[in-house]
């Protein structure tokens, strides 16, 4: 086995290592990063959502007629408004979804489904837990939700959601008595829920994973030649030639030029070495002629 054979066999070894440690860590680092920038875009989905509740309690609600016992205006729901803005959001981006899954809600499309309904359960059973995030199949791919409890803090909400007998009748009449009633303070009725499509982050970040993998093993190849031809014309090259020249002194040849031995490497000394022990057996078989 030659010299370059063994130099190839270890570089090749180091770079196989190399790339698959760099690969699965690159990896990882940016899979981790696209699921912390869909986590992100829920969050601001999250917040936005919660601006638009506040806007309506504070300057929508005001300017709305009060309920009668014939006419009741959702927009005056900041859930209802959430929702409805959300839901033109949706047309343009139709796999970013937000709900206010309730599990006695007073609109119906609002029912919380069974991955929903282990949500707001988690969440009544562990009080503490402000938000909780995870993945699910969908028809179109990955999507990761961000969910955080929904909990009645005003008792201004009670007077529409403690019974039927005492809540307008506009609203009784339009949802029926049998949807979001029996309410209580404090407690966690529900869960504000987004969903964010995971499938362009992760496209982008194995199109990332690509590119680096790509490109790390440009350099490799880049860094392979280019080894390969130093380690040819300063080490193999030189030491080939004193083979040969060993072989032909070593037939009694001496007519063979001297090495090249100009610079300071090892290769260099190799050859001054050389060439004075040739010049020291020229000198002995002289003098063993002219005895």
């Amino acid at each position: 086995m030659g010299l370059r054979l063994k130099f190839n066999i270890v570089l090749l070894v180091v770079f196989i290592v190399g790339l698959g440690v760099s690969g699965f860590i690159s990896h990882e680092l940016l899979h981790r990063n696209a699921r912390d920038e869909v986590l992100r875009n829920a969050g601001v989905m999250m917040e936005a959502a919660i601006s638009m509740r506040s806007y309506t309690v504070g300057h929508v609600r005001p300017n709305l007629p009060a309920p009668t016992d014939d006419s009741f205006l959702p927009q005056g729901v900041p859930a209802f408004a959430a929702s409805e803005i959300m839901n033109l959001l949706r047309k343009k981006y139709p796999d970013y979804a937000y709900k206010e899954a309730a599990l006695n809600p007073t609109n119906p499309r609002n029912r919380a489904v069974e991955w929903e309904t282990d949500i707001v359960n988690t969440f009544r059973a562990n009080p503490a837990h402000a938000e909780i995030s995870g993945t699910r199949d969908t028809p179109t791919g990955t999507s990761l939700y961000l969910a955080r409890p929904f909990q009645i803090k005003d008792p201004a909400c009670l007077a529409c959601h403690t019974t039927p007998d005492i809540a307008p009748a506009g609203m009784v009449k339009l949802y029926g008595p049998s949807n979001g009633f029996g309410w209580k303070l404090n407690e966690v009725i529900g869960a504000q829920v987004v969903s964010v499509p995971m499938q362009l982050p992760i496209a982008n970040a194995n199109r990332a994973f690509y590119t680096f993998m790509g490109s790390l093993t440009a350099v490799f190849v880049v860094l392979f030649i280019a080894l390969n031809l130093m380690l040819s014309f300063l080490i193999v090259r030189p030491i080939t030639r004193m083979s040969e020249a060993a072989d032909k002194i070593s037939t009694g040849d001496m007519d063979i030029p001297e090495l090249a031995d100009k610079g300071r490497d090892e290769v260099a000394l190799l050859a001054r070495s050389f060439n004075r022990m040739r010049r020291s057996l020229e000198k002995a078989i002289s003098l063993i002629d002219d005895k």
